[in-house]
């Protein structure tokens, strides 16, 4: 329920954003869009003007185009189709300017304070990427070269904006600690949660609409022109790929008798003959209680004193010791099964046990052993090999090497799937259903640029991965309209309809603000239309667990008293007529616990706000120089790169 207060205080675009930037913060050190500048220079080597200046360093247009682009294209590859124009219909654009701001900023600030941020900082950084590891987990140097050609970046670009980004946090956790809030700003935010509304709700359908008149071609057309990016397909990739896994090598990883040997050899403790003890124990307070103990059931002098008997399992001498004390250990071990020993010292009191079982485990002979020997070496040489021959394939395709060549050079057979978008449909075949290898390879394959060099993609870590390679495109697009005629119609009808039914909603909305009841204009209009609902809820329990209302409902608690909206249904589909008719105020502090919750969930939010404060104040310290006018030429760039209202 808290997130709603998130919702109250940041923008619509604002916690859109926070995962996207977030979540680029990770590959975001591979964009190098800042470039430090001379007190003199004020553009970088990208070219452009700048954008904005702090201190002794600037963004140029460049810059923010550059890191848009690269949010927007990570942005579209999770939701396929996506169209620009909703980045920049949210702020988004001006947002990640924001953004690249306040980092210069408090990287300026740093750097005023004397403080550095040392190179042991940035390579616990880099070994930390997954994308730099290799098939076993480990640092790979070869992915990290490969990582940075496929960017085109230099490793001085990747440290400097990883020193930026730990810069930036060192500088403003200290101001986003400690917030708290008192009572009274806490308590009108949780009563909010308490709120009721009641309201109805009567729908005014486009189906109820359509022109009986089917529209002509140059209609149709127009419609299909103008409305193209509701019918786009999202990007399909092609993807050459080769599995390799553990069981290729497994005639390669079968043991000789020498490793078999050496193996029971180093590991002959394990194999050895074992005694293991299970014990009942009472710690009593004195010695002479304990002494009065022996010979007893355990369990009859335990409940005299008040006390419990505990029980240790099947254990040998060492880890009792570890367990208990080294005492007791060697009087468990030289008591007979069934006998007492006591009184011991424990670090608790005075210590009675009775040995309850005694377990001997003869020893293992390597013969015995062998199958599990020969098992365990298999499974270590196997995972050793597969390792040795994909750090082989990353070192190929770092050098250069083709998919082909790769392919070739070690005797490996290609699959390919069809055209496939970003969650593994085939737009051509609704049945197709993808293999669990090609699921597990699609993030890599659409991840990667086309011209990208093959990728090793693990499908099940140190056992089976997947050299991928794209060997077809096809950027998003609508279809041709011969195929989706139907729909494309039956969308057209629907438009049209819509036109007419918003001027019916709102003439029916009007008679419902001047008194008359809900159910009698829907009836008056001897249409079918179907018959109003009763709506609402508590704020609290509708948006619990974090979930979003429907935008009907979400409405309702926008609106005051008495107010009649018309909202569209969405996709043409109609619209709705919605009626507040009650509100019922909660107070938060007749319900014990809430106002502690509420004001848990507002902590994040106002540590963001001390952190965004922090940001300007040091922006005004350092002069820092905003040009708007950058910002709408990027935007209005992009917009023509990305093809406008959708994604190309």
């Amino acid at each position: 329920m808290i997130t709603f207060f998130r919702r109250i205080i940041g923008s619509k675009f604002g916690a859109v954003f926070a995962v996207i930037f977030l979540g680029m913060i990770a590959f975001a050190f591979v964009a190098g869009d800042i470039e430090h500048k001379s007190a003199g220079g004020g553009f970088s080597f990208f070219g452009g003007g700048p954008a904005a200046k702090v201190g002794h360093s600037a963004i140029t247009e460049q810059d923010l185009q550059s890191r848009v682009q690269r949010i927007f294209e990570q942005q579209r590859r999770e939701r396929p189709g996506l169209p620009f124009a909703a980045l920049v219909e949210q702020d988004g654009v001006n947002q990640i300017y924001d953004q690249l701001v306040s980092r210069l900023a408090a990287v300026e600030f740093a750097a005023s304070q004397g403080i550095h941020v040392s190179k042991r900082m940035v390579d616990a950084q880099i070994a930390a990427i997954p994308a730099f590891h290799d098939a076993a987990g480990k640092f790979s140097q070869t992915a990290f070269r490969q990582f940075l050609t496929g960017q085109a970046i230099n490793e001085k670009q990747l440290r400097d904006d990883i020193a930026m980004d730990i810069t930036e946090r060192i500088i403003k956790t200290p101001a986003m600690l400690g917030a708290r809030l008192p009572d009274g700003m806490v308590l009108p935010y949780a009563s909010l949660l308490l709120e009721a509304r009641q309201g109805r709700i009567g729908a005014i359908p486009s189906a109820a609409f359509v022109p009986a008149k089917p529209p002509s071609g140059a209609q149709l057309a127009d419609f299909y022109r103008s409305n193209s990016a509701r019918f786009m397909l999202p990007e399909q990739r092609k993807l050459r790929y080769v599995v390799i896994d553990a069981e290729r090598f497994a005639a390669a990883a079968t043991p000789s008798e020498t490793e078999i040997s050496a193996y029971y050899g180093k590991n002959r403790a394990a194999y050895a003959s074992r005694e293991t003890r299970s014990i009942e124990q009472l710690i009593l307070p004195t010695e002479a209680a304990a002494k009065a103990a022996l010979g007893k059931p355990l369990a009859a002098s335990a409940q005299a004193a008040g006390l419990s008997v505990s029980t240790l399992g099947a254990l040998g001498k060492s880890d009792l010791a570890r367990q208990t004390s080294d005492a007791i250990a060697d009087a468990a071990f030289a008591t007979p099964q069934g006998g007492m020993a006591g009184p011991l010292r424990s670090a608790l009191g005075w210590a009675v046990i009775r040995v309850s079982a005694i377990q001997k485990t003869p020893e293992t002979t390597m013969a015995q052993a062998r199958d599990k020997i020969v098992d365990a070496l298999i499974a270590q040489k196997q995972a050793q090999l597969l390792s040795d021959f994909t750090a082989k394939l990353e070192d190929q395709s770092a050098n250069g090497a083709t998919f082909d060549e790769i392919i070739k050079d070690n005797g490996l057979g290609t699959l390919e799937t069809p055209l496939l978008v970003g969650t593994g449909q085939n737009v051509n075949d609704p049945a197709y259903q993808p293999s669990a290898d090609v699921v597990a390879l699609l993030k890599a394959g659409f991840d990667m640029e086309a011209d990208d060099e093959p990728q090793l993609a693990p499908i099940t870590p140190q056992k089976r991965y997947a050299l991928v390679d794209v060997s077809e495109v096809v950027p998003a697009a609508p279809p041709p309209l011969a195929k989706v005629r139907t729909i494309v119609e039956q969308q057209y009808a629907l438009h049209e309809g819509a036109v007419v039914a918003r001027t019916f909603a709102d003439a029916l909305a009007a008679k419902i603000r001047k008194g008359m009841p809900m159910d009698q204009a829907l009836a008056e209009a001897h249409l079918p239309l179907p018959p109003s609902q009763q709506i609402g809820g508590r704020r609290g329990d509708l948006m619990r667990d974090d979930k979003r209302p429907p935008a009907e409902i979400a409405l309702l608690f926008a609106i005051p008293k008495g107010a009649v909206k018309v909202m569209p249904i969405g996709n043409d589909r109609g619209y709705f007529i919605i009626q507040l008719q009650q509100i019922a105020q909660g107070d938060a502090a007749q319900v014990p616990g809430l106002v502690d919750q509420v004001r848990g969930g507002l902590k994040d939010v106002v540590a963001n706000e001390y952190g965004a404060q922090f940001n300007r104040a040091m922006e005004r310290d350092l002069g820092a120089k905003r040009n708007p006018d950058a910002v709408a030429r990027v935007t209005q760039e992009l917009k023509r790169i990305n093809g406008g209202s959708a994604a190309q």
